[in-house]
């Protein structure tokens, strides 16, 4: 590396099926200001014009580079591959999923924390978040640091987060790595849930500090594909944060503290449960839920589910409106499904 270089940031995309954003995701990439970086897109099989558009961009800039799985891979497991590409030289790492897209001033920013900051280990920041043409389904996400906080202890962070505090890790797009804690293991993201960006912040943040840029860096678009929005209708977010106070509670926090904030969040559970009970989900839904109860080693718990709805039904009892609207979504939804079917 010349003595007046930059360090080496890889960009990594995995993707399967990306045809319709990727290229203005690789564009975003190409207009960083940022001037040394490697680009690394990992394609999963995809079965449109996914290698096509992405072998384009690759045979006309030589730091673009594209890999093919031989197998199809679930989406996490397309990520660490990813991330097992990057050179041995990187010192950062970024992600940009390929639906979304990075503001050009995204990685100079990020990479100038952390090089002015050699204990931070992650770095954040806002992100624009949204899609369609109605102003009311977009937001900035992710200001809850108070400005202009820079660099917040990992592991007073993590610990006021798995107590209930405020969600600061963002997205993957949103979030710069340091490559040294991506390389040193075999899979960066440590688990197959959706939320495995955020357990791979808990470990990173067990031995450093991190960092946040107070400026809108990336936009995360938002559409019915979107492996978030999937969480979103199993309600996998809550069985996420127990997962990860399981695993990282003991480095964070006391076993007395661990053990309130569980049973906290498994009350939250139940209710949950008892929600979905109301709302007449499917079976998908409860199969998953018993699968991650069962993980868990706390499997569910027929009386406590049943103590849940009671209360529940009360509430809707107490508050016809509540009830109605149910009743409406459910009709709705039924329509749906036949039309579809």
């Amino acid at each position: 590396m010349n003595f007046h270089e930059p360090p080496l940031v890889s960009i990594v995309t995995p993707v399967y099926n990306g045809e319709p954003y990727l290229a203005e995701c690789i564009e975003s990439v190409l207009a960083q200001t940022y001037p040394n970086w490697e680009y690394i897109i990992q394609n999963n099989c995809s079965t449109d014009r996914t290698l096509e558009i992405a072998s384009e961009y690759g045979k006309k800039d030589h730091r673009i580079r594209i890999h093919s799985n031989r197998d199809f891979v679930g989406v996490i497991a397309n990520h660490n591959l990813a991330f097992s590409r990057i050179a041995a030289a990187s010192k950062y790492c970024k992600v940009v999923s390929a639906d979304d897209w990075l503001f050009p001033e995204c990685v100079a920013r990020m990479v100038s924390l952390a090089e002015a900051n050699p204990s931070v280990g992650v770095v954040g920041s806002y992100q624009l978040s949204g899609g369609g043409s109605d102003w009311r389904n977009w937001r900035v996400r992710w200001a809850e640091l108070p400005y202009p906080s820079a660099v917040i202890p990992g592991r007073e962070l993590c610990r006021i987060q798995l107590l209930g505090g405020p969600y600061v890790f963002g997205t993957p797009t949103s979030i710069l790595y340091r490559s040294d804690l991506v390389k040193r293991v075999d899979s960066f993201y440590p688990n197959a849930m959706p939320e495995a960006d955020t357990s791979a912040c808990y470990k990173c943040l067990q031995e450093t500090d991190f960092g946040f840029v107070h400026q809108v860096l990336s936009y995360e678009r938002v559409h019915e594909n979107t492996i978030s929005r999937s969480a979103k209708e199993l309600n996998a977010y809550l069985p996420s944060k127990i997962n990860d106070l399981l695993v990282y509670g003991s480095s964070f926090m006391s076993q007395r503290e661990a053990e309130k904030r569980l049973e906290e969040l498994l009350e939250e559970y139940y209710r949950l449960l008892a929600v979905g009970a109301v709302n007449f989900k499917g079976g998908e839904f409860w199969a998953y839920h018993k699968g991650r109860l069962r993980e868990f080693g706390y499997p569910l718990n027929s009386l406590r589910l049943g103590k849940a709805v009671s209360l529940k039904v009360l509430d809707l009892l107490l508050n016809p409106m509540n009830t109605i609207e149910i009743l409406v979504r459910h009709t709705k939804a039924g329509k749906t499904q036949k039309n579809h079917s």
